[in-house]
């Protein structure tokens, strides 16, 4: 991981970006803080694809079960 000040990365922004694709992150400073982070847009779809697959699971297996709650009673407590 690489350290760029805000003007470096404004005028070398589509070099950043290149190196994003590449599998880099790279974090922006503004006067020797860290503001910012350019990380590429792949390394987060693995995550997704996990979180995703993970309540499919556990979709597949809550089936035909019921939480214990009738919806009648929860619509007919509403309207009291």
């Amino acid at each position: 991981m690489d350290t760029v000040g805000l003007f470096e990365a404004k005028t070398h922004l589509s070099e950043l970006i290149a190196r994003a694709e590449r599998g880099e992150e790279v974090i922006i400073t503004r006067h020797n803080k860290p503001v910012a982070r350019i990380v590429p847009i792949a390394a987060a779809a693995p995550d997704a694809a996990a979180r995703r697959n993970a309540v499919n699971a556990l979709l597949r297996g809550a089936r035909g079960r019921t939480l214990g709650l009738d919806w009648r009673a929860l619509r007919d407590e509403g309207r009291r």
